[in-house]
């Protein structure tokens, strides 16, 4: 497949799970396993990686069985995402029975290992259980304790897999995380210290907090180890998972943009986390992977003198004309 291309040079991925979606479109066997559903991302024009959730894809298959399916249709691993069992309901690395935290970051490690053997160097760290929901419910020094320290372990012990965190503000399962913002998740990352430490950033979680993707990109630089990419119309506590750019074009545009600006350029690939449940999932794929090359670029063609003034002169009229310029182009 034509994974990637001069005009944008990245690989892309799309969430797996919503591999399940619209059977009725799939006429080549069923649906029912995790196998199925990496065939159907194997017919995605222009998709070059599945990122896999830890533990939940791989109760059916063993690492060499998984790695044998991506071989078989084309694609290789992206990523490896921690999705907590809901024994942690009440925390994973934060969990209050230190019996549990253990559990909880040796089955981080056990992701590290699931992405070694798939020949991918990321582990995506998102707790749906890491917070806590009412004022004096926990001690927040502790927590935040925790969570360094439990980075820090598993950073030592596999320093060839990046650990990136992946915040989120709020969530039906914990009213408030114990990194709820990209500024908090800054600053964990600058207190583990660590080289294989790092952020995603999804472009959701950022508008749920409040947050302009573009400027949360810039403030993180090279510690943007992976990108989420969606939209949504910001209710709160709502995280839509719509088509990229589909409701706020102009900072689906500046995203791209301060991709771009990273120092040393970004490493990673481009995933997609969107919810296509009413939409033919292969197709929202395909329309997001060619949003993303219109909007690469798009932010190809800014006129790099005049955006400097623009900025210089913190000139808004400017700035929206110079939006509607290259994305009229």
């Amino acid at each position: 497949q034509d994974y990637c291309d001069d005009e944008c040079p990245h690989m892309f991925g799309s969430r797996l799970n919503s591999m399940k979606d619209r059977p009725e479109l799939y006429d080549d066997g069923e649906l029912s396993d995790v196998r199925h559903w990496v065939q159907r991302q194997g017919k995605i024009r222009g998709l070059g990686c599945v990122d896999f959730n830890y533990p939940q894809h791989f109760h059916s298959w063993i690492n060499t069985e998984a790695k044998a399916a991506l071989d078989e249709v084309g694609l290789v691993a992206g990523a490896v995402c921690l999705r907590y069992p809901s024994k942690f309901a009440r925390g994973a690395m934060n969990h209050p029975d230190a019996n549990l935290r253990r559990e909880a970051i040796d089955l981080t490690k056990e992701a590290a290992q699931t992405a070694r053997d798939l020949g991918c160097n990321e582990v995506v760290v998102w707790s749906a259980y890491d917070g806590y929901d009412y004022p004096f419910q926990v001690n927040y020094h502790d927590k935040w304790k925790q969570l360094v320290d439990a980075f820090r372990e598993c950073c030592d012990a596999y320093p060839d897999i990046k650990f990136s965190l992946e915040f989120k503000p709020s969530d039906e399962n914990t009213r408030f995380f114990t990194v709820p913002s990209t500024g908090a998740a800054l600053l964990l990352v600058k207190e583990v210290d660590r080289p294989n430490m790092g952020l995603t950033l999804d472009m959701g979680h950022m508008l749920m907090a409040g947050e302009n993707p573009g400027q949360s990109i810039a403030m993180v630089g090279d510690k943007v180890f992976g990108i989420q990419l969606n939209d949504g119309y910001t209710r709160l506590a709502a995280e839509d998972g719509m088509m990229f750019g589909s409701v706020h074009p102009s900072m689906a545009l500046e995203a791209i943009y301060q991709l771009q600006q990273i120092k040393g350029g970004f490493q990673g690939h481009l995933y997609f986390d969107t919810f296509p449940q009413r939409t033919d999932p292969v197709k929202e794929a395909e329309f997001n992977i060619q949003r993303v090359k219109d909007f690469w670029r798009a932010a190809k063609r800014m006129d790099r003198k005049s955006l400097l003034q623009i900025m210089d002169d913190h000139d808004a009229i400017g700035a929206l004309n110079l939006i509607d310029d290259v994305l009229r182009r």
